[in-house]
């Protein structure tokens, strides 16, 4: 009697790994208008208007403060538009990335 066509079944497990996540960073300088840094933070990275009042006074009096944490694609993005936005209105606004 001939033998029936067995069927294998593999079973394929892969991880996925998250990608890493970077910090965006504000750096205080004595130029750029804590008014402006908040503009900043409310329309290009998406802050409550007191989340962004409060980390612009967090790089105020502590020199530097991260902003948030992003796919390195996003993180660069938002810093882009952000320094763009700065230097067309003449501010030396230094924004910094790196990884968690």
């Amino acid at each position: 009697m001939p033998k029936e066509n067995q069927i294998t079944k593999e079973r394929i497990t892969s991880k996925i790994n998250e990608p890493h996540k970077f910090n965006v960073i504000f750096h205080n300088d004595d130029f750029t208008p804590m008014d402006f840094v908040t503009l900043i933070l409310r329309h290009i990275f998406l802050k409550s208007e007191r989340e962004a009042e409060d980390l612009m006074l967090k790089v105020h009096h502590e020199g530097k403060a991260i902003i948030g944490s992003y796919s390195y694609d996003i993180a660069m993005t938002k810093s882009a538009d952000a320094t763009n936005i700065a230097r067309k209105n003449g501010f030396p606004l230094r924004i910094t990335i790196n990884r968690e």
